[in-house]
């Protein structure tokens, strides 16, 4: 295992649920953190209280915000791109503009972030990418959303020949209790939760930090690249 101790880590996302995870995780681990989304101000202001975190402005589906980013970065060690754009809904329903933001924030991003980035990275530096249990297990409705991330694993694959020796890896969670579910209400995410952890081999939900320690293991493992880590609970399995 690497050292994270005094080693830049940029984080892309949001301030809250798994990115947050990351973040804190990383910084437990001794890193020197940036966190990067559309509100530098909302990220600031989320993470104001240790001054090893600051907060960074990025677009991901804007190639000049990301060269931007890259130039007041100057050198950074690892990059997590956590970002995702909602795409549920059947093949009936889906609009081109919701799939083509799916893969842009998600596929396309990541390719610029490791065109821009990757050139100030030392060799033993790494990206980490999100996809998703749905490219394992597709479902109903989630059409667009297992097509994104089954392109997200391939990229990692892809990325991890073409930057060698940087290491490239995806992580991609099953069912995780983050805001994300909050939309269904308490009854119903409490009912979704318990039929998926009954169903699941472990017999439970995932948590934020589940997928934040594999985020670190993904970071920390030098003989690790071109994977895609399932963090999912064995959840495409039945």
């Amino acid at each position: 295992m690497t050292s994270l101790e005094g080693r830049k880590v940029l984080v892309v996302g949001r301030g809250s649920g798994i990115a947050r995870a990351v973040v804190l995780a990383a910084r437990a681990a001794g890193a020197e953190v940036v966190v990067a989304g559309r509100d530098a101000d909302t990220l600031a202001k989320a993470y104001d209280d240790d001054p090893g975190i600051t907060a960074e402005t990025v677009d991901l589906t804007d190639e000049q915000s990301i060269v931007a980013l890259a130039d007041r970065l100057g050198t950074v060690d690892h990059v997590v791109s956590t970002a995702s754009a909602r795409a549920r809904g059947t093949v009936g329903d889906l609009k081109q503009e919701t799939v083509l933001l799916s893969f842009s924030t998600k596929v396309v991003g990541p390719v610029l972030l490791a065109k821009h980035l990757a050139p100030r990275m030392p060799a033993d530096g790494s990206f980490v990418l999100f996809s998703g249990a749905t490219a394992r297990k597709p479902a109903i409705g989630m059409l667009a959303v297992s097509a994104t991330n089954g392109a997200v694993d391939a990229l990692a694959k892809a990325l991890a020949v073409e930057l060698a020796p940087i290491r490239v890896n995806a992580v991609s969670p099953g069912t995780i209790d983050t805001g994300a579910y909050d939309a269904l209400g308490e009854e119903k995410k409490a009912a979704l939760f318990a039929q998926r952890a009954e169903a699941n081999p472990a017999r439970r939900i995932g948590t934020a930090d589940d997928v934040a320690q594999a985020v670190l293991f993904a970071l920390t493992t030098p003989f690790l690249t071109g994977a895609a880590l399932p963090v999912d609970g064995g959840e495409p399995l039945v």
